[in-house]
């Protein structure tokens, strides 16, 4: 090879590094950036899902990785630093071995969460107190709160899940739940109620629009947003996405996009759950709800 063709292999060369950042480790870092992976709570699964899509519609070249896995998957992930967001139905500090202080909290939306039956069930409303002892082995048949001579199948969900978190704190309150069988997703409780005459369960608000199953009004309080939204429906809890410290980058905008006016009075409600926007109360980590 002759000085002219050395001198233009090196410029050829030089002008590569140049439009690349100079290193291949640049070149990976630029394209890490644009990369947001979201592990968590199913709850909040279906909403994460539909604004990743919009997002990344809306801007190209960045991709977002949403899974599920529950609340407690989502927390612990976060917080080692596998994920950049950790989707959660309850906050960091009511789950063991999660360092609140070192996480950041971006509450997205409200979720309720409603006691469900087979459609076929003639029963449409539960006192507080029935609800806890069914869920404590206590009631063991509908006919014990005036519904039909059948055994009553409890299904929960598995622990780790923030639905179960909350249903617990809001309904047990303290108490031991009964032993039973333990499903992971709001999906396949959703489908096993169906299929299961005299099984109760319960649901994100999200999950309870089925043809066959119906969700229960507890102490004639119907399970509706706007019952929500004044704390009148008890069983709720905020749609968590945690970071590890304050959001950078991509995961920042996205973020922020979450919070934006164009997914709150759309998406969200689209989708089954209650705007952050729309709360009339707020409820702290111990449960405390206070009136904006």
């Amino acid at each position: 090879m002759n000085k002219k063709s050395l001198i233009s292999l090196a410029a050829v060369v030089t002008l590569g590094f140049s439009l690349f950042g100079g290193t291949v480790g640049t070149v990976h870092a630029a394209s890490d950036s644009n990369k947001i992976s979201i592990v968590g709570s199913t709850a909040l699964q279906p909403l994460a899902e539909t604004v990743a899509h919009s997002y990344m519609s809306k801007n190209s070249g960045v991709n977002i990785d949403v899974q599920g896995g529950g609340s407690g998957t989502g927390l612990s992930q976060v917080q080692s630093g596998a994920v950049s967001i950790g989707n959660s139905d309850i906050f960091a500090e009511q789950q063991s071995g999660i360092n609140a202080k070192k996480l950041q909290d971006h509450k997205v939306a409200v979720v309720g969460m409603a006691p469900v039956v087979n459609k076929s069930l003639k029963v449409n409303n539960l006192s507080m107190s029935q609800l806890q002892k069914i869920f404590t082995g206590k009631i063991t048949n509908w006919k014990q709160i005036g519904g039909p001579n059948e055994k009553i199948t409890v299904i929960n969900r598995a622990k780790g899940s923030g639905t179960r978190a909350t249903f617990e704190s809001t309904v047990l309150k303290g108490k031991t739940a009964m032993k039973t069988q333990e499903q992971d997703s709001n999906g396949t409780v959703q489908k096993l109620v169906a299929n299961t005459p005299g099984a109760i369960s319960y649901l994100a608000f999200s999950y309870t629009k089925s043809d066959k199953i119906k969700a229960l009004k507890v102490d004639n309080v119907a399970p509706t947003d706007k019952n929500v939204e004044n704390n009148s429906w008890k069983i709720w809890s905020y749609e968590h996405m945690y970071t590890k410290g304050a959001a950078k980058g991509q995961t920042k905008k996205f973020l922020n996009y979450m919070n934006s006016k164009e997914v709150q009075s759309k998406d969200v409600k689209n989708l089954g759950y209650i705007s952050i926007h729309d709360m009339k109360v707020t409820k702290n980590a111990d449960g405390q709800v206070t009136k904006k």
